[in-house]
């Protein structure tokens, strides 16, 4: 008989989630437009489920120029309408409206800092935390680096970047490995770790 597969609790019950979780999340990224994706998706799921947002990605790609920042921060009033008319994406105007800011401010951050990646890798030392959960009532909701995260997020103009949220953004995109403890991909998403210059 097989043993079952560990994983974390949140990933259960449903394909999509599951194929998220042993795919996707925790992954370190490097790629802009892919951290650009990583904010406006997290951004869009304030107040809402992850299984929401993921079931609406291919909607927000094709309605977001395929997550391309320099694309998105060329929006107007025009585009924010049509969104409005979009149901493959949430139809939230203060969130459509924050995408197509959050990308003026993701090209500024880049332009000053050489690019996100190398700045929001420098702003955590170059490598990823570790969370320490085993359970559903371990996992933090935000963190100090969170905090600190999302104030520089704020400083620099971006929106719907509260600690709560920047702390889910931090562990989606490898931030922050949150795998708990006893989850097969913990060790996996490990090894996958970057070494960079803080």
């Amino acid at each position: 008989m097989t043993a079952k597969v560990r994983r974390c609790f949140w990933a259960e019950g449903d394909p999509l989630m599951l194929a998220y979780h042993d795919d996707e999340w925790g992954v370190p990224l490097s790629d802009d437009r892919r951290w650009y994706e990583k904010l406006l998706l997290d951004g869009a799921q304030a107040g809402l489920s992850w299984l929401t947002i993921l079931r609406k990605r291919e909607g927000y790609r094709r309605a977001f120029a395929g997550f391309d920042p320099a694309k998105v921060a060329r929006f107007t009033a025009v585009d924010v309408a049509r969104l409005m008319q979009d149901e493959g994406i949430v139809r939230n105007r203060l969130k459509i409206q924050s995408a197509i800011g959050n990308a003026r401010a993701f090209l500024e951050l880049a332009k000053s800092e050489g690019s996100f990646d190398a700045w929001i890798w420098r702003f955590v030392g170059g490598r990823p935390s570790r969370g320490n959960s085993r359970g559903r009532g371990d996992i933090p909701a935000r963190t100090a680096a969170s905090d600190a995260l999302s104030r520089e997020l704020k400083s620099r103009g971006f929106n719907f970047v509260g600690s709560t949220i920047v702390y889910a953004f931090m562990q989606a995109s490898g931030l922050v490995n949150d795998h708990l403890i006893g989850c097969f991909r913990r060790r996996e998403v490990d090894a996958l770790a970057p070494h960079r210059q803080a």
